[in-house]
């Protein structure tokens, strides 16, 4: 299922903060990536924007870093 549809369901996320999160994760795409890594780094990012990064520019580099970094 595709982030954002997933984002609209979860019905907590303002649609600003949607597009934002839409964004970092288009923008933090490698090129080969499989299903479980994609949904990972789709986690990730939803997580750490929960935690309180609201930056999008923190948040992609963060959802660039390899786990465990």
């Amino acid at each position: 299922m595709p982030i954002r549809q997933k984002l609209e369901e979860a019905g907590v996320f303002k649609p600003a903060e949607i597009e934002m999160l839409v964004r970092v994760f288009d923008a933090t795409c490698p090129k080969f990536e499989n299903v479980c890594d994609r949904e990972q780094r789709a986690a990730r990012i939803i997580a750490q924007h929960l935690a309180g990064v609201r930056d999008e520019a923190e948040l992609t580099e963060l959802a660039r870093k390899p786990l465990g970094n």
